[in-house]
C-alpha cells in the first residue's frame, strides 16, 4: 500500500467513476483498476460494489475511505510542518560547554542566535574537558565547545577562539608585577586550582616539576569563585585572560604570563560528522563562525 494508491482510491470515491478518476490521475483506466485490485488483495476485502458502469462503496470501502483521507491529511500536515521548519526553525539545540565558556565566550553567540531563530530553545549542558566530546559522541549534545587535545575521526572540530591562560593574582601580590612566572616561582605561594577540565590537565603538566612543593589550598569548579577568592588574597590561580578582563580593568586582579612558553588556549566547535544538520543547527554554526576569534 502506498500513498499514490490511496490518492487514486479517494479520487474514485470523490468522482464515483473509474474513468473520470483515470483522467484526474493522468493514468489509463486499466492502470487505476489494477491499483484498486492490489489494494483489495492487500486488505483482503472488496472496496467497491460494481453495477455495470455504476459503483458504490462497500461497508469496508466506506471505513477504508475515512482512514485513507486521514492518512493523506497527515501527509499534507507533515509536508507543511517540514516546510515551516525549514523557513522558521523551532525545537531545541543542546550545547555542551563549561561554565566559563558560557559566561565569557558564548553570550554574544547566544544573543545573536536567539535574534535569528527565536523559536529554537538553547539548552546548555555544563560539562568539562573530555566529557564535552563524549556528550557529542553519545548524542547527548548537538554541539560542544572545548579545548581539544586529541581529535576523534567521528567529530568535526573547528577552531573558533584563542586566548592565553595566565596566572591571576590579587593587586599588590609579589608575583603581580613580573613579566612572566615559572612553576618554581608559583610553588612558593598558596594555589587555588580549577577542579576539572583540559586547563587543569595542562596546568598539572606545567606544575609537574614542582608538584612536591605545591601548596594547593582549594580546588573549585567555578571560575567566578576562583576569581573572588584570589581577589581576597587567599592564593593565586590560573585562568584564560578573556575571563578576567573586567577585574583586571578595575585593578582587582593582575594577570601574568606563564614561562618559559605562553600557554595558549584554543577553543573548538565540535559536532558529529555523520549526523545530519538541521537548519537550526546550520544556523548555530554560522553564528559561531561569524564571531570566531581563532587567532586570538
Amino acid at each position: 500500500m502506498d500513498l499514490d494508491q490511496l490518492h487514486t482510491f479517494l479520487e474514485i470515491v470523490r468522482l464515483k467513476s473509474f474513468s473520470k478518476a483515470a483522467q484526474t490521475c493522468h493514468r489509463s483506466q486499466p492502470a487505476i483498476s489494477a491499483q484498486i485490485r492490489q489494494l483489495e488483495l492487500e486488505l483482503d476485502t472488496t472496496l467497491f460494489n460494481r453495477f455495470g458502469s455504476r459503483i458504490s462503496l462497500t461497508p469496508a470501502g466506506q471505513l477504508f475511505a475515512e482512514y485513507a483521507a486521514r492518512i493523506l491529511e497527515l501527509r499534507d500536515q507533515a509536508r507543511q510542518a517540514i516546510h515551516e521548519l525549514e523557513h522558521n526553525p523551532r525545537g531545541a539545540l543542546t550545547i555542551a560547554a563549561n561554565e566559563a565558556t558560557c559566561l565569557y565566550v558564548l553570550p554574544d553567540v547566544f544573543v545573536e542566535y536567539r535574534r535569528r531563530f527565536p523559536q529554537v530553545q538553547l539548552r546548555v549542558e555544563r560539562v568539562y574537558g573530555r566529557r564535552v566530546l563524549e556528550a557529542v559522541l553519545e548524542n547527548q549534545a548537538d554541539f560542544g565547545i572545548a579545548q581539544v587535545l586529541r581529535a576523534d575521526r567521528r567529530l568535526q572540530v573547528v577552531k573558533i577562539h584563542t586566548d592565553e591562560i595566565k596566572l591571576i593574582a590579587p593587586a599588590g601580590h609579589p608575583l603581580a608585577d613580573l613579566p612572566a612566572v615559572t612553576a618554581q616561582q608559583v610553588a612558593e605561594f598558596p594555589l587555588i586550582l580549577p577542579q576539572y577540565g583540559t586547563t587543569r590537565q595542562r596546568l598539572d603538566e606545567w606544575l609537574e616539576p614542582v608538584e612536591d612543593r605545591l601548596q594547593v589550598i582549594m580546588e573549585l569548579d567555578s571560575s567566578e569563585m576562583i576569581k573572588r577568592f584570589v581577589a581576597r588574597g587567599m592564593g593565586v590561580s590560573f585562568m584564560a585572560a578573556s575571563h578576567c578582563r573586567a577585574e583586571q580593568e578595575r585593578g582587582e586582579l593582575a594577570l601574568v604570563r606563564l614561562a618559559p612558553e605562553p600557554m595558549l588556549r584554543r577553543l573548538c566547535l565540535i559536532y558529529r560528522r555523520d549526523r545530519p544538520l538541521s537548519k537550526a543547527g546550520l544556523g548555530f554554526i554560522e553564528v559561531v563562525l561569524e564571531r570566531a576569534q581563532p587567532e586570538g
